[in-house]
Order: C-alpha cells, then sequence, then structure tokens
C-alpha cells in the first residue's frame, strides 16, 4: 500500500494542488466582488481583509506552480514543462490542456499587474484585471475535460456551488454598476441656458 502511494505521490499532489488553484482562483473573484460593491463595508476592516484578494491571488500562483511542478515529476503521463507552456504541445489530452495553460497566462497577467498597480494606469489595471472572469472559466474547463475527480459527486456540487457563487457575485456587481450610473445620471447637475427674450414688434 505504501509502495503504491508513493508511486502515484506526485499524481496525488498536482490533483489536490490544482483543486486547491482553482478554489483560490474562485475565492479571489468573490472576495474581489464583494468588496468592489461595498456589500462588505470597507470601514473599520482590517488592512489584511482588504488586501485578501491579492493574496488568495497569489497563493493560487504557488498552488498552480506546484500542480505544474507535480505533473512534471509524475512518472504516468511524461509531462515536460514545455508541454505544459505551449498550447496544444502535448499529445495527452491537448485541448485540455490547452485550457489549463492558457488559465495559467491569465492568472500570471491578472496577479503581475495587482502587485504593481501602482505604477500602471488605472485603464490598463482595470482592463487586464477583467481577464479574470476568463481565467475562471478557462480554469473549469481545463478541470472538467482533464481531471480526474470530476466524477466525484462531492467535487461537482462543490464546484457547482462555487460556479453559483461566482455568478451570483458578479450578477450584483453588474446591476449594482447599472444602478449607480442610473443615480449618476438622475443627480447630475443639468447646464443652465440663458434665452435671448424675443423683441416685440412696435415697442
Amino acid at each position: 500500500m505504501i509502495a503504491v502511494v508513493d508511486s502515484q505521490l506526485a499524481w496525488f499532489v498536482s490533483r489536490s494542488a490544482g483543486l486547491v488553484c482553482w478554489l483560490l482562483c474562485a475565492a479571489s473573484i468573490v472576495w474581489g466582488l464583494a468588496v468592489s460593491t461595498r456589500l462588505v463595508r470597507r470601514r473599520g476592516l482590517p488592512a489584511w481583509l482588504l488586501d485578501l484578494h491579492t493574496y488568495l491571488g497569489t497563493l493560487a500562483v504557488v498552488f498552480c506552480l506546484i500542480h505544474m511542478g507535480a505533473l512534471v515529476a509524475d512518472n504516468f503521463t511524461y509531462f515536460s514543462w514545455k508541454e505544459l507552456l505551449v498550447p496544444m504541445g502535448t499529445k495527452w489530452n491537448p485541448g485540455a490542456v490547452a485550457w489549463g495553460i492558457a488559465a495559467f497566462y491569465l492568472l500570471l497577467a491578472v496577479q503581475l499587474t495587482s502587485w504593481f498597480r501602482s505604477r500602471l494606469p488605472r485603464k490598463v489595471w482595470h482592463s487586464i484585471h477583467l481577464s479574470s472572469f476568463g481565467l475562471f472559466i478557462a480554469g473549469t474547463v481545463h478541470g472538467i475535460e482533464a481531471g480526474t475527480d470530476w466524477t466525484n459527486v462531492v467535487v461537482r456540487a462543490g464546484a457547482a456551488t462555487v460556479c453559483v457563487l461566482v455568478v451570483w457575485w458578479t450578477a450584483m456587481r453588474l446591476m449594482r454598476q447599472r444602478w449607480r450610473r442610473t443615480v449618476t445620471h438622475a443627480f447630475a447637475p443639468r447646464p443652465i441656458t440663458c434665452e435671448t427674450p424675443t423683441r416685440v414688434r412696435g415697442t
């Protein structure tokens, strides 16, 4: 039994790290949406709670690298770093792996711009940060197509719950943004126009 565990340790680490990475990405998105919609009150929150969004993303990068490193160390699938970094570069389920590679590059882009947010124009940071939704979609597709744990009822139920949370918070964010635009437009100061009085004939 111990010999079997030792021979498959890298595979177990890869699977668990991949699931943790996906959950961390989802948690980072949900917390970012919660703070941006101000449904979680910012005033009075400890500083570490306000920075939790970035911390979760950083942990996701760490677990993603563990996931990839364990795949390279595994002796069953024989992945190389090139196959894990170049889309469609592997013979084992290339489409599913390509989704994971796309998610990895999006995760790096989001986190790098988050770390250097103060040095970037806000529009550039915000545009790249929105790709976190694409990251979540790509990671979800990768997990469904490549993950061997998807047949587990508990994993499927947990993944469905997480997806519902992400969709719900995204909808709340969009609704609040639309409401703010409506209120801003309604209470925006209207320009004052001075009408020139018309001259009455005969006066």
